[in-house]
């Protein structure tokens, strides 16, 4: 029987593409809520606790999950129910549709028999992100129309108009990495950057096109909706633009979809430009070969983590004595001992592996070596995810003509630009 063909294995693989996104939410809000406090130099969210236990904030997150399920569906009696409807359930299935495509891991050998690690293999490879991912664009047009509301359907307009004009610049940028790569399949784009340019520099495709890579990013923002590209529900003007009528799980839906696009935009650049699953000087070969090492590694990595984060917070942990006189003042000592759990399941792991475990089977050194590659990878997404977050409170917005000059009178040239170039440099040193 084929493994890689066996519908258990597919279905596992297509679950953790399909909930990956899901999974990484919470942590993007957090993220924003606290990277945002920190700029602007405030505390973020402190207040909603379990036990008096607040997790940084996470609980805060909680917090908010359990309000938008318990909280009312209100509808206007103007809007026209099915479309109004329709509009957030498009939003969040296209976003989810999105990240199934996207290589998290090279292929494990178990048995003679190969496991792709990659949720859904397509010729078209990188097709399938741009045709679906502009599909959302009829979610936000459809909320706005539906409605009913002067400032949803100018938020909606607005959407149209800036996909349209930023998606051509999107297409544009990634041509020239096509044509350096040979091939749209994902995959293989990411095996083609393992190698290295002058015998030292990784072989990534941010090296070998800087300014389609520069490009897609910027685009990249353009299509998630986010600060300086947020004329679609820009506060200042629109209140709330396209979801203005929208709350409780409604809004939530269109709020899980753009975090959901600010991940699957962070997975695509990561895997066209910056390597992917790709370890940088370590082949899939070199991984396999060290598996031991590279099991000492990751939990010598969650032991130094565990207890460095441990210190930390019981160092922490007097001030919270001194400040809170209720439950909070044991947070510092909850947290300590947790992460300490933590950097103790990592010691355990170390001394299991040097005196359980003998020679690993092959299969074992793959998945080892893939388990490596899915770290580098989800590493790489998180911090570009964080990076749209930091560009969010760190740059002004955009005005109207402003956007439109951007997108069709800048970035369409210099993107066209680059395509030429590439086929001139291709030429001259007779293929990629």
């Amino acid at each position: 029987m084929n493994l890689d063909s066996f519908w258990g294995v597919q279905l596992g693989r297509v679950a953790l593409m399909w909930l990956m996104p899901l999974l990484l939410l919470p942590l993007m809000i957090w993220f924003e809520r606290k990277a945002s406090a920190f700029m602007q130099d405030r505390t973020g969210p402190n207040r909603a606790a379990i036990g008096g236990v607040r997790l940084g904030g996470i609980i805060h997150t909680m917090a908010d999950v359990l309000k938008l399920l318990t909280k009312e569906d209100i509808r206007p009696t103007s809007v026209n129910g099915f479309y109004f409807a329709l509009a957030p359930l498009i939003a969040i299935v296209v976003s989810q549709l999105l990240f199934v495509v996207v290589p998290f891991g090279d292929a494990i050998d178990v048995g003679g028999q190969t496991i792709s690690l990659q949720a859904l293999h397509l010729d078209i490879g990188i097709l399938y992100p741009l045709a679906v991912g502009s599909v959302y664009v009829y979610s936000i047009v459809l909320a706005g129309w539906a409605s009913n509301n002067k400032y949803g359907i100018l938020g909606g307009l607005r959407a149209a108009a800036q996909v349209v004009s930023y998606e051509v610049a999107l297409g544009l940028s990634i041509v020239g990495a096509l044509m350096v790569y040979g091939t749209t399949d994902l995959n293989e784009m990411v095996r083609y950057q393992g190698g290295l340019l002058f015998g030292f520099l990784p072989r990534w495709g941010v090296f070998m096109q800087p300014i389609g890579a520069l490009l897609f990013l910027v685009a990249a923002f353009a299509e998630t909706n986010r600060t300086p590209f947020d004329l679609p529900e820009r506060d200042a003007e629109l209140v709330a633009g396209f979801h203005i009528e929208y709350s409780a799980m409604r809004f939530a839906s269109f709020f899980m979809a753009e975090y959901i696009h600010i991940i699957v935009a962070s997975g695509l650049v990561v895997t066209l430009f910056f390597g992917g699953w790709q370890i940088p000087w370590l082949s899939t070969a070199a991984l396999r070969e060290n598996a031991g090492l590279v099991i000492d590694a990751m939990l010598g990595g969650l032991v130094v983590v565990g207890f460095g984060a441990a210190a930390l917070a019981m160092r922490w942990s007097p001030s919270l004595v001194r400040m809170f006189q209720d439950l909070r003042q044991y947070e510092g000592r909850v947290l300590a001992t947790l992460f300490g759990g933590l950097g103790a399941l990592g010691l355990l792991g170390l001394v299991l592996v040097h005196t359980q475990v003998g020679v690993l089977p092959d299969w074992a050194a793959s998945a080892v070596a893939a388990s490596a590659q899915f770290t580098a990878f989800t590493a790489k997404t998180m911090l570009f995810a964080f990076g749209f977050i930091w560009v969010r409170w760190t740059l002004p917005s955009f005005r109207y003509d402003q956007l439109m000059r951007l997108g069709w009178k800048n970035m369409m040239p210099v993107a066209l630009v680059n395509v030429a170039l590439t086929g001139i440099v291709l030429l001259a040193i007779g293929g990629r």
